[in-house]
């Protein structure tokens, strides 16, 4: 009986011991993780492919983005709570939104747009979805308190400005350097946290290997925003490469 009660002992004892093995928590929308993650219509996102980055022994992976989701919207449907709730210490967050907050603030179709730029302005609305009051905040808004309540469990955020559309303006692919990307940008360097300018790493690329290569390779024949496998996999190759260019990011010792 004594040896038994010695073991039991012992073994809760490594177990609290044991150092806690990070989580990395992917949040954003379909060019994150694209429907079910099972690839229909053959689009999916760049987070499905990341974990292939990592050492799975050492740090593990969640993809909790969710399509159709705009940072306000991720939060009011209590999608960030579910992910706050389980961040411990020694956690990461990487979030990527934008192409879903550009729409309008209070369609009945979704009511998913927040007010342009960083700023503290808001505007209260009717919400035709919840049928409820609801004050509207900025994008900037809603990606510092994403950051602060991160932090505030310990986890370390990551911001990424969106992914460029298959959209082309005289040769050269649209870019978002001056709204989402921009503004992604500016919160995390008044946040003080990393920022993966993933807009400008895969456009370089696109741009590099011209429109009609870009059309045929990375996106189906009728989405210009969603990818397939092979343009999720070069996206999540251009996240990591962020990553590794981030300077003191602790995440890096982690990849293989």
């Amino acid at each position: 009986m004594y040896k038994l009660l010695l073991t039991v002992i012992t073994a809760a004892f490594l177990m609290s011991a044991a150092p806690h093995r990070p989580t990395l928590y992917l949040i954003g929308d379909s060019t994150v993780k694209n429907g079910k993650d099972k690839g229909d219509g053959d689009l999916w996102g760049w987070g499905h492919y990341i974990a292939d980055y990592f050492d799975s022994t050492k740090i593990g992976i969640v993809n909790r983005a969710l399509g159709g989701t705009s940072s306000r919207t991720y939060r009011t449907k209590g999608l960030w709570d579910s992910v706050l709730e389980k961040l411990q210490p020694g956690d990461y967050v990487i979030m990527q939104f934008g192409h879903n907050d550009g729409a309008p603030l209070d369609d009945t179709a979704r009511a998913r747009g927040t007010i342009k730029g960083i700023g503290d302005e808001q505007k209260e609305i009717y919400n035709p979805i919840t049928k409820q009051q609801e004050v509207v905040h900025s994008y900037g808004w809603y990606l510092t308190r994403f950051i602060q309540e991160a932090k505030a469990k310990g986890a370390t955020p990551i911001v990424c400005s969106p992914i460029p559309r298959n959209v082309w303006k005289e040769g050269k692919v649209v870019r978002n350097n001056e709204d989402y990307g921009l503004w992604a940008k500016q919160v995390a360097e008044k946040e003080g946290v990393a920022f993966i300018d993933l807009n400008a790493l895969i456009a370089d690329v696109y741009d590099k290997e011209g429109e009609t290569k870009v059309a045929g390779t990375y996106f189906g024949t009728k989405d210009h925003t969603h990818t397939i496998e092979a343009g999720a996999k070069l996206n999540a190759g251009e996240v990591v490469a962020g990553i590794k260019g981030v300077k003191n990011l602790g995440l890096k010792k982690y990849l293989k």
